[in-house]
């Protein structure tokens, strides 16, 4: 069950953030494994400022900021 929650998780992450960045749509596949990502840099930044999440919601936010993230860094990159 953890598996798909997982992946459910990390396509509204992806999804999401796809939406704030004004994203072009990275279809299914992408926005889970953009989510996915996301949640690993998320983990990583929330650890380094000292934030602790918990839940569905916790990790959603957390998927959400590192997909944000990834998709300003790669933006910067193509500029």
């Amino acid at each position: 069950m953890g598996l798909i929650l997982g992946l459910i998780i990390g396509g509204l992450a992806g999804w999401i953030a796809g939406k704030l960045m004004k994203g072009e749509g990275y279809g299914v596949l992408g926005n889970i494994l953009l989510g996915l990502v996301g949640g690993f840099v998320g983990s990583i930044v929330f650890r380094l400022v000292g934030i602790a999440t918990t839940g569905v919601i916790g990790s959603l936010m957390m998927s959400t900021l590192g997909a944000v993230l990834l998709i300003y860094i790669a933006k910067k990159f193509r500029s």
